[in-house]
């Protein structure tokens, strides 16, 4: 599989594809029809498909996502967009209340195969009602099932398979993963939804990641390797329901675990897993570390943003605290103390 293509890419191809192999499929949301497209996603479908199956739709976040679950319950998929999950909060009525219980109301004999992509993830000045990550308010709710894809191969598989779910489904995409490539099958098949993914092997100690937090659990391990300590690196992909059996075996051979998320620390994924680990019997070598964002709000300001968010750095500084290694050996400083912190990378121009 050697062809490349963006993670925007990827996910345009996932509802190319299942626009064209399945009539119940439509696509909706705020700017779905506009030039860009949500960051390229949907460009160019509303001219392929037409306006009665890529509905661009005014700023009522409830109602439209009021009528999504509406045409879901009647045979239709539909795949609601909101270009922010902050946006998303005004529509917690019918994900929560509806159809998160419509199957088990039921019995099982009605379902709601509704899916929802939400942009997550800080960038350029978004601030506390534009740049929140709020995965682990859907994944407390039964009856969702929550899928954050890293690579673009993920973000195509993990998309179809949330489509092709009688359940809905939460899709999370961090706006600083939409230029990432990677190799993408030109297939339309699916992500196993539940599945987390060793995207490293190593023995020394454990990360573990979801979405964009998986690459600097990635980076963090590529600087500890050059200093002979093996990281293995567990990207989650799903967070509901939770791959912990991949986690656990790891673990039990590390003896140490680090996990990183996007979103809140306190009363978040992090504290899940390392509850689970706990539970399980797992034996540390020394004590579980999570990382998160802080229990405030998010920032606008660059200034703010700097002890705000995560990185490399951080996942480095926890590894060593487990290995009890110095924080004043010259690799543990922060490789990016000269980047501007609201870009992932030098390469990175947007989208914002």
């Amino acid at each position: 599989m050697n062809r490349i293509l963006t993670y925007a890419e990827a996910i345009h191809e996932a509802q190319e594809q299942l626009l064209e192999t399945d009539p119940s499929v439509f696509l909706m949301g705020l700017g779905v029809a506009s030039p860009t497209g949500v960051f390229g996603t949907t460009k160019g479908l509303v001219e392929r498909f037409g306006p009665e199956r890529v509905l661009d739709l005014p700023s009522a976040e409830n109602g439209m996502t009021g009528m999504a679950l509406g045409s879901a319950i009647m045979g239709m998929r539909p795949i609601m967009i909101h270009q922010r999950v902050d946006f998303a909060v005004l529509s917690m009525e019918p994900i929560v209340n509806q159809a998160a219980k419509w199957c088990y109301m039921y019995g099982g004999q009605s379902s709601a195969p509704l899916t929802i992509r939400m942009i997550i993830g800080r960038g350029w000045g978004q601030g506390p009602q534009h740049s929140q990550s709020l995965q682990a308010w859907f994944a407390h709710v039964p009856g969702l099932k929550v899928v954050m894809p890293t690579t673009p191969a993920d973000a195509k598989g993990l998309l179809v398979a949330a489509v092709q779910d009688p359940a809905p489904v939460i899709v999370l995409e961090h706006r600083w993963l939409y230029d990432m490539v990677g190799p993408v099958d030109p297939e339309l098949k699916a992500t196993t939804i539940g599945e987390s993914s060793v995207m490293r092997e190593g023995q020394d100690v454990t990360l573990v990641g979801s979405s964009y937090m998986t690459l600097e659990c990635l980076r963090a391990a590529e600087i500890l390797e050059k200093h002979n300590i093996f990281a293995e690196v567990i990207d989650l992909r799903t967070i509901a329901p939770l791959d912990f059996a991949t986690i656990r075996n790891s673990v039990n051979r590390t003896g140490r675990l680090v996990v990183i998320d996007s979103g809140h620390r306190d009363f978040g994924i992090t504290g899940e897993i390392l509850a689970r680990a706990v539970e399980s019997g797992v034996v540390f070598k020394s004590s579980p570390t999570r990382l998160g964002l802080p229990h405030a709000p998010t920032p606008t300001s660059a200034a703010l943003a700097d002890g705000y968010y995560p990185r490399a750095i951080d996942v480095l500084h926890a590894v060593s605290d487990q290995l009890n290694l110095p924080r004043n050996l010259p690799w543990l400083m922060d490789p990016d103390a000269d980047l501007a912190k609201d870009q992932p990378n030098r390469n990175f121009t947007g989208p914002y």
